[in-house]
């Protein structure tokens, strides 16, 4: 209905113009609003007051010239002035029940539109080094960026989903080397396993798994492995120096070739658990992007090149820095270190290079809020190789925090102890967990209780949404117990006798339902949508609690029967954006 009333709206502008009271250059967004107190009509718009300054006169007297060049249209009651310019639209109740028979008409596309008018967006998120399973923290980005992604396609853009496979840098030399010293110890090799490798019980799965297909190939005496190696924390050294010194090491007494043999061994599997994980978390990718990538192709190599002609590489102590400074960061960044070796940003710097250079319209970045800081040196690396900026936003998703009754549940990788977003999965269920992980704004904190989220009861909120759904089903099984023939025709031409308050708030939250999708999208919150979907449910479930939908009187029990079956099909609808099932029977 929103939609319908710009279009009026437009119309009455396009007269003013050639009636010379508006310039007609004047191409306005025309803001339309739902009223909070029906007393203020069904909608509203603030489009005088915003056009006033522009015709030289004061809102209420442009108000009165919109409202009589207003087209005539069956869906309005009355228009009204209000305040110090509103304009406030009274729709006609029989006109508002059409939503009922748009819904059956559309079914599924119900909500969809195509107001990205087919712009390319490119989604990367979730991204997580492949050096361990996937955690409930990661979970919450899997969930908001795929629903993100999904409601950015259900408006009309071309989505192209991605993730960044960190593939290459200093962690896959800990995970390879980690490997390689289980490996030694299936081999009989007694040494002191670092402090700062992974310790995860996969890290011992690879390296037995290795150990079976090639006995003791890679096989080195302990001794010659620690010879000279700098001492770890515990022993009062430096643990970075240490593990550091160990990768050297591995690669010496390995050799390129054989050490590669580890680094893949652990990328492919740990690799292949991440993707078959966000399957069936129902979180599908159109592409994983690897960063050796860069790498092979001289992507980092040529990007560096280019800032270091443009005067924004320097060199101090040895290391290679960017002058971030000087382009809207906090402080210069290095991109080679003293070593030789290159950091994770200059193959970020690379890698944003590549996806702007793919033609997308927009890019967005989904990362967790502890790389808030990451958001300036890459917008200042872009506007140093000459980029468009804008078309970069990064979205920001606090991690959420799992909770054992009060005792939080630890999140490190390294250290192997975590709850995997499998664990948890298999634990709560794929529906309740995207539910949960995307019921409150990303950037907000979030704890996930388990508890509530196995519950069969109304408090659990995926619960109470799916129970609605599934409701209407059973009412529908319950009209084929009694030997009752449903007529859809009847049920639409009745309609208009749907007069009790519950049946009247269903319709215009119906209504309301293409506008909360549209929104969500465009403003990447998920959230709404589930608000939404909530709000729908409880309203359903009390109109199902204080009214009978199948009485004797079968032109009424037609129309609410296409009533509750228009919400049935919204929430299947707003459930399978969220990729989450709406049950028939619970």
């Amino acid at each position: 209905m929103k939609k319908t009333m710009q279009s009026l709206l437009r119309q009455a502008l396009a007269k003013l113009k050639e009636q010379g009271v508006l310039d007609g250059g004047l191409d306005p967004a025309i803001s339309i609003e739902r009223t909070r107190d029906p007393q203020h009509g069904d909608l509203a718009t603030n489009l005088a007051m915003v056009l006033a300054k522009s015709a030289k006169t004061n809102p209420r007297q442009l108000a009165e010239r919109i409202i009589a060049a207003l087209p005539e249209h069956a869906a309005l009651r009355k228009v009204e002035i209000a305040g110090p310019g509103f304009i406030n639209f009274f729709l006609d109740p029989a006109a508002q029940y059409r939503v009922v028979a748009t819904i059956h008409e559309q079914g599924r596309e119900y909500g969809r539109s195509e107001v990205g008018q087919g712009k390319k967006i490119q989604v990367e998120f979730v991204s997580a080094n492949p050096t361990g399973p996937l955690h409930v923290g990661h979970g919450r980005g899997a969930a908001y960026g795929s629903a993100v992604a999904d409601l950015l396609d259900a408006v009309g853009f071309d989505v192209h989903r991605e993730y960044y496979v960190n593939d290459a840098g200093r962690q896959m030399d800990i995970l390879a080397t980690s490997i390689w010293l289980r490996y030694l110890e299936e081999c009989g090799e007694i040494l002191p396993f670092p402090c700062n490798g992974y310790r995860g019980e996969y890290v011992r799965e690879i390296a037995w798994e290795i150990h079976q297909s090639a006995g003791n190939e890679y096989r080195r005496p302990a001794e010659l492995v620690m010879e000279d190696i700098p001492p770890d924390e515990a022993q009062g050294g430096d643990k970075e120096a240490h593990i550091d010194a160990l990768i050297e090491r591995a690669k010496t007494l390995l050799g390129s070739a054989q050490y590669e043999d580890f680094l893949q061994a652990g990328t492919t599997r740990i690799l292949k658990d991440i993707q078959e994980d966000l399957l069936e978390f129902g979180v599908p990718f159109e592409e994983w992007f690897s960063e050796r990538q860069l790498f092979d192709d001289g992507s980092v190599d040529d990007v560096l090149r280019h800032l270091r002609e443009a005067g924004h590489l320097y060199e101090k102590d040895g290391a290679t820095w960017f002058a971030s400074s000087l382009l809207g960061d906090e402080k210069d960044r290095v991109v080679i270190r003293e070593n030789g070796q290159f950091t994770y940003f200059a193959s970020d710097i690379a890698y944003h290079l590549d996806k702007l250079r793919r033609g997308y319209d927009r890019i967005i970045d989904i990362w967790g809020a502890d790389h808030h800081g990451y958001i300036p040196r890459i917008r200042a690396a872009l506007r140093a190789l000459g980029e468009d900026v804008d078309k970069l936003q990064v979205l920001l998703v606090q991690f959420a925090v799992l909770y054992r009754g009060r005792e939080k549940v630890p999140m490190s990788t390294r250290a192997g102890e975590f709850v995997t977003l499998r664990q948890l999965r298999n634990e709560v269920g794929k529906d309740a967990a995207r539910f949960f992980y995307v019921m409150r704004r990303s950037e907000q904190h979030m704890d996930f209780d388990l508890k509530l989220a196995t519950s069969k009861t109304n408090e659990n909120p995926v619960f109470y949404v799916q129970y609605a759904h599934a409701r209407v089903c059973s009412v529908l099984r319950q009209l084929d117990e009694n030997n009752w023939e449903r007529d859809h025709l009847s049920g639409m031409q009745n309609l208009q006798r749907l007069t009790e308050e519950h049946e009247i708030n269903l319709v215009g939250t119906l209504s309301r339902y293409p506008e909360v999708v549209e929104k969500a999208a465009l403003q990447y919150e998920p959230h709404l949508l589930i608000q939404y979907l909530r709000e729908l449910a409880n309203e359903f479930h009390t109109y199902y609690n204080a009214h009978q939908f199948l009485v004797e009187d079968a032109g009424l029990r037609d129309a609410r029967l296409n009533l509750v079956c228009g919400v049935k099909q919204v929430i299947a609808n707003g459930l399978d954006l969220l990729r989450i099932n709406a049950p028939e029977a619970m």
